[in-house]
């Protein structure tokens, strides 16, 4: 799997803005890139960071051509909301043990 690392500092008074337009362009690269999502998170009230997934470097390297036009509305709004929105770092993952529930 592979994973990509951003740093995003939203505009003030953006926050709900940003987080929709975060969501429908993560799910248009998920339904037509074959990305595996992306979690987002708050540090504070300017400041996120998200991760994205990928099943590999390839298909991540090769995103991009399969958008439907739909994409430009999302690309637009996260431009309008964001200060920055920056890759911090590419990596593979060696291991995932990630659980959805604590154990019991």
């Amino acid at each position: 799997m592979y994973i990509v690392l951003y740093n995003i500092v939203i505009k003030p008074n953006q926050e709900e803005k940003f987080i929709e337009a975060w969501k429908g362009l993560t799910e248009l690269i998920y339904k037509y890139e074959g990305s595996l999502g992306s979690r987002l998170h708050k540090k504070d009230a300017l400041n996120f960071f998200a991760y994205a997934q990928w099943p590999d470097k390839n298909t991540f390297d090769n995103a991009g051509e399969n958008l439907p036009e739909e994409v430009n509305h999302f690309r637009d709004t996260m431009r309008e909301t964001c200060e920055t929105f920056e890759v911090l770092e590419k990596f593979e993952m060696i291991e995932d043990l990630l659980k959805q529930l604590p154990s019991e």
